[in-house]
């Protein structure tokens, strides 16, 4: 099985993956209309790997059945300043209002 990877240039670190490249007949519009266009990362054989990185393989292949598409979102940022004022044992800092 073959699987398109798209990324965005709206958000770095997320992709979209497609049974059929250029396919996206699955993809909500909205979803589509925020993601922008999509670029072409690869072709991904499923099968002839083990592990997919930040994707859980059988999630993969159900998501490509239905819904039809697979989107992976970017890892969570972490704020250095926040862990490194825990780390200190001070007090995070409050949003201004």
């Amino acid at each position: 099985m073959l699987i398109a990877v798209y990324k965005t240039a709206k958000k770095e670190g997320m992709f979209l993956y497609v049974p059929k490249k250029d396919d996206f007949s699955a993809v909500p519009e909205a979803l589509m209309s925020r993601f922008g266009r999509p670029q072409l990362v690869m072709m991904l054989p499923v099968q002839k790997r083990e592990v997919l990185g930040a994707v859980d393989k059988q999630k993969l292949i159900e998501a490509m059945d239905d819904p039809g598409f697979y989107l992976q979102m970017p890892p969570k940022e972490e704020n250095w300043l926040e862990v490194h004022r825990a780390e200190l044992g001070l007090a995070p800092i409050s949003p201004k209002s």
